[in-house]
C-alpha cells in the first residue's frame, strides 16, 4: 500500500504582514439640564454651569499606539425658549486647555430644536485628543435670548453623545 500527499512550504512570515483595523462605537457623555438648573435659589438667573469629567481612556500606550481617528458625534436639544453655547474643553493632565469646541444652541420657539455637530481628530489634532485627561462641558446661558428664567420655567437642554473610534493594529 502507498500514500502520496502534495504539500508545499508554508510561509509564516506573512503572520508580520497581517493588519487589523477595527472601528468601534460607543456612547460617550450624556445630560439632561431642566431650565430650573439655571436659577438659584434666589430666583435668579444662573447664567453658567459646568461638569468636569476624567478622560483617562487615553492613558494606555497600547490604544495610543494604535489610534487612527476619532469621531466625537454631539446632539444638543433644546426645549427652553433661551439659547445657550455649548463649550466642550479638553485639557491636559496639568489642566492646561488644549483646544475648545463651541456649540451655539438657538432658544426653543416650539418645533424641533436639535442641533447636531460631528468633531473629527485626526493628525495634529489627534496628538492633541491623545494628551486629553479631562474634559470640561461649559453651558452659558445667552443674555437677552428670550425670557427671564425662574421656578416655575419649563422645558430641558439635553446633550447625547458618541464616539467613533478608527484603530490600526499591526
Amino acid at each position: 500500500m502507498c500514500s502520496f500527499s502534495c504539500s508545499s512550504d508554508l510561509d509564516f512570515n506573512q503572520v508580520n504582514d497581517l493588519k487589523i483595523e477595527p472601528v468601534v462605537e460607543g456612547n460617550f457623555s450624556y445630560f439632561d439640564a431642566p431650565a430650573t438648573a439655571f436659577v438659584t435659589s434666589n430666583g435668579s438667573e444662573r447664567l453658567w454651569g459646568y461638569d468636569d469629567q476624567d478622560f483617562d481612556v487615553f492613558r494606555d500606550k497600547y490604544f495610543n499606539s494604535y489610534l487612527q481617528r476619532a469621531d466625537f458625534y454631539f446632539a444638543i436639544n433644546n426645549t427652553i425658549n433661551r439659547a445657550f453655547s455649548l463649550s466642550i474643553v479638553l485639557f491636559d493632565g496639568n489642566d492646561n486647555p488644549l483646544t475648545t469646541i463651541k456649540i451655539n444652541v438657538p432658544a426653543y420657539s416650539g418645533s424641533t430644536n436639535i442641533i447636531t455637530r460631528t468633531e473629527i481628530f485626526q493628525n495634529t489634532r489627534l496628538d492633541l485628543l491623545k494628551s486629553t485627561r479631562k474634559m470640561r462641558f461649559l453651558v452659558e446661558l445667552e443674555p437677552g435670548s428670550g425670557p427671564a428664567l425662574n421656578q416655575n420655567s419649563t422645558g430641558n437642554l439635553v446633550l447625547r453623545s458618541s464616539a467613533t473610534v478608527y484603530l490600526a493594529i499591526q
